[in-house]
Order: C-alpha cells, then structure tokens, then sequence
C-alpha cells in the first residue's frame, strides 16, 4: 500500500515514486574551487524540479529528465533516465551531468549515493510546505546561476498566492477531502504542502492526520463527513475513470456524494510542488467556491 501511493505521488512530484533524498544543501555545493560553482549539465528526476529549471531560464542547461516529467512541453525532447522505480544509472551518467535534481521523499538514497561516489553533485530537498517549494526554487536559482530569476519567480508566487488569500477570505470555509488515489483510497493528510494548499485556497483539511498521505477508507470518509471530495486520482493517471465507482456501497452514504458534491481535478498543478504552486491553490479554490472573485 505504502508502495503504490509512492507511485502516485511519484507521477507528478516527485511530487508523491521512489524519491531520493541527498542530506547536502546548495550553499555547501554552490562553491568549488575556482569559485561559484554554476551548473552546465542538469538531470532531473521529478517533475517539480524539471518544471521549476525550465521556469528559471535553465532549460538549455537540462540534459535529461524521469519519464513523469511533462511540463513545459519542451521537456518532452529532453532523455529520459527511467522512473521513479527503476532509475537507470547508466542513462543518466551517460548524459555527463554535473548537477542531478529531483525531490526528497520517503525511500532510500542509493542513486544519491552512488552518484555522489562518481563526484556528480546532488539537490533533493524537501517539498511539503511553501516555504520548503519557496526553497528549492531559490536553491536551483543558486546552483543554475539563476539567482535573481529565482528570487522574482518566488516573488511572483508569493503575489498569487496573496491574491488568492484575499479573494476567499469572505466565502464559507468548506471541509473537504483532496483523494489522491481510488485503489488503495490516499488522501492529503496534515503537515503535506496539498494540506497547505487547502487553507491556502479557504479551505479546511477533513482529514487530521499523524502521515501526510494517509490511506483511509470508505467507513472513514463516512466518519469524517466532509462537504465536498476533490477527485485528483484519475487526473493522476493511475485509475480509470469508472462512473460507478461513487456508487459502491458505502460511497452512496457519504453526504458529499449524495449532494453531489465530488469534484473531478484535471489541472495536476496541485500535485506539483513547485513554480505552479499558486496554479493549484487556485484550483482548488475555483473547484470549490466557484470562480467568481478569484484571479486568473
């Protein structure tokens, strides 16, 4: 169970398969000895991290990506280094990389590792907050020599999200619940950056939990009554879209679905933690409170 919400999250971030994590920040990389140290050759294995060199001008210096990567299409050209779960070492010092990126998760470190044993830097850092997303986009912006583009484009989605803030702060405060998979049922738990996207977007999390992605079921959903299900599993890719799914037993006694309150999420930005980060919380909050009032 564990295994396959890793998958899921894997698609888009990460960002939630095996992630890997490096303890190293960018300021104990970003200096060599002839100075600053500035990558030339980039792999990155998750869509985040592709996604954000792209946003930060550093696309010309990305020499290959994860098979999940798919924003901007531009990617799309870029080598692919495998998976999440089959990472393919070979393919991706075959790209002489100077610098390989993705983003922290919950399983081991081994390419990490065995890429820092060939002396080829690595920035995996954490994504469950804004703050920490905030982070690895300035981090990048260090390590790509995109300093300033970097710190406008956080700038930029500080700005967005404020204007989402303001644009909610007067509608009701609905609960819902953000599902992430159907088979087994993962929802957004406390502490995730999707929980933080939820309040960002005047929302409150169902789901109080000790795990970010807990996996829950049916008899919970009932217990937790929330006033709407936000539905990002097939969007994800990982389940079919099968229209009789809500009409299981247990599913017809959720008020949610009886009122007909189960929203579909298309736009996977609110899966992707990070320069889309604003483009979620939008999403969520139109999904919801509907569009009126709201940016873009």
């Amino acid at each position: 169970m564990k295994n396959a919400l890793i998958s899921r999250r894997g698609l888009l971030l990460a960002p939630p398969a095996l992630w890997l994590a490096s303890c190293k920040s960018p300021e104990k990389q970003a200096v060599s000895d002839g100075g600053p140290f500035v990558a030339r050759r980039v792999v990155s294995l998750g869509p985040a991290t592709t996604e954000t060199l792209f946003a930060l001008g550093a696309g010309a210096a990305t020499v290959g990506r994860s098979r999940y990567c798919d924003k901007p299409k531009e990617a799309l050209a870029l080598p692919q280094v495998g998976g999440f779960t089959d990472i393919n070492l070979e393919a991706i010092l075959a790209l002489r990389p100077d610098l390989v990126t993705g983003v922290r998760g919950p399983a081991g470190n081994a390419v990490v590792l065995a890429l820092e044993e060939r002396h080829v830097r690595t920035y995996f850092p954490e994504t469950e907050s804004k703050a920490q997303i905030e982070a690895l986009v300035l981090g990048l912006g260090e390590l790509t020599g995109k300093a300033s583009e970097a710190r406008a484009l956080v700038a930029k989605m500080e700005a967005d999200v404020e204007a989402i803030r303001a644009a909610v702060a007067t509608k009701p405060k609905r609960r819902v619940l953000l599902m992430y998979g159907r088979a087994p049922l993962v929802v957004a738990g406390s502490g995730s950056f999707a929980d933080e996207m939820l309040r960002l977007a005047g929302l409150e999390n169902a789901c109080v939990s000790k795990d970010h992605y807990p996996s829950i079921d049916v008899e919970r959903v009932l217990a937790l009554d929330p006033d709407a299900l936000l539905d990002a599993s097939v969007g994800m890719g990982m389940d079919a879209d099968d229209p009789a799914y809500f009409a299981q037993p247990g599913w017809s006694k959720v008020r949610a679905v009886k009122e007909k309150r189960v929203h579909h999420v298309a736009n996977m930005d609110v899966m992707r933690p990070g320069p889309s980060f604003a483009s979620g919380v939008a999403t969520l909050a139109r999904l919801v409170h509907g569009p009126a009032g709201l940016p873009g």
